[in-house]
């Protein structure tokens, strides 16, 4: 019953939504009346678009609400985003809201924040972030906003380091007096004679003594370590790290018996031949 109440309050609480109510902004110039405009901001793109000249400044009013109620809410988090579509730039500032929901915020083109990003041509997108613990997370589309255009962001010296570089394309020249399937005949034999010959040489000169190598209790050992050689060899060719470490342990859990049973039978016979 418990978990049944404490579920039902978390779905109500990621049900409720904020809103903003009373939005309006108003342009202020040093010459001329100031003009006030209310409008409703929405989840989708919005339609409206504000203009502002180097001697203009920007007053924005709203009020967070609950959708479901009317009532104010302070968010834990709220922001404007400034986002140019063109270009790609953007820009986050937060917005200091009260404990009623009522938030203002100025922008004077005399005096631009460090938020607001270098701008083009191209509109910025004006939008609402709004974040509370109580509420589902709500973006909210205000306005299109169109400023002068201001200097092109600064290139980081290390950019270009960020960006593709032309594919790497190696030319193999062969020698013209020897086929191209010859000289890979040539570096494939290297490639198989080298190691093993020096395999087969440091083995003929050790000498080692396995004579029950592949007797029935020991092969079994034997060839579950060779199992892993060719796991490691499918690794290499076409096998991904998933199915290796699967495999892997099959072949470990087999590996662990089977040496046991090999050990167990060497130590049978030299205990038999010490009697």
């Amino acid at each position: 019953m418990k978990a049944a109440f404490l579920l039902f309050l978390a779905t109500a609480a990621h049900a409720a939504r904020l809103s903003a109510d009373s939005v309006k902004y108003s342009i202020i110039s040093a010459k001329g009346e100031p003009s006030t405009k209310f409008f409703v901001p929405t989840e989708k793109p919005s339609s409206e678009v504000v203009t502002l000249s180097e001697d203009q400044t920007l007053k924005l009013s709203l009020q967070v609400v609950d959708q479901a109620t009317g009532k104010g809410v302070q968010p834990e988090q709220a922001f404007l985003r400034f986002y140019d579509e063109q270009s790609g730039e953007e820009g986050i500032q937060p917005v200091r809201v009260t404990s009623s929901g009522k938030a203002k915020f100025d922008l004077n083109m005399a005096k631009p924040p460090a938020s607001l990003p270098p701008t083009s041509t191209a509109p910025l997108k004006v939008t609402l972030l709004l974040g509370s613990s109580s509420h589902s997370p709500q973006k909210l589309e205000l306005f299109n906003l169109h400023v002068p255009a201001s200097h092109p962001a600064p290139v980081h010296p290390d950019e270009v380091k960020f960006h593709y570089l032309p594919e790497l394309a190696h030319t193999f020249r062969p020698d013209p007096k020897l086929p191209p399937r010859a000289i890979s005949a040539l570096f494939t034999g290297i490639i198989l004679v080298v190691p093993w010959s020096i395999l087969l040489g440091l083995w003929f000169s050790v000498s080692p003594q396995v004579p029950r190598l592949f007797s029935p209790n020991i092969l079994p050992f034997t060839a579950s370590l060779g199992a892993f050689e060719f796991l490691l060899y499918r690794y290499w060719v076409d096998l991904k790290l998933g199915d290796v470490l699967t495999y892997s342990a099959v072949l470990g859990v087999v590996t662990v018996f089977t040496g046991r049973h090999a050990l167990a039978s060497i130590a049978d016979r030299r205990l038999g031949s010490q009697k």
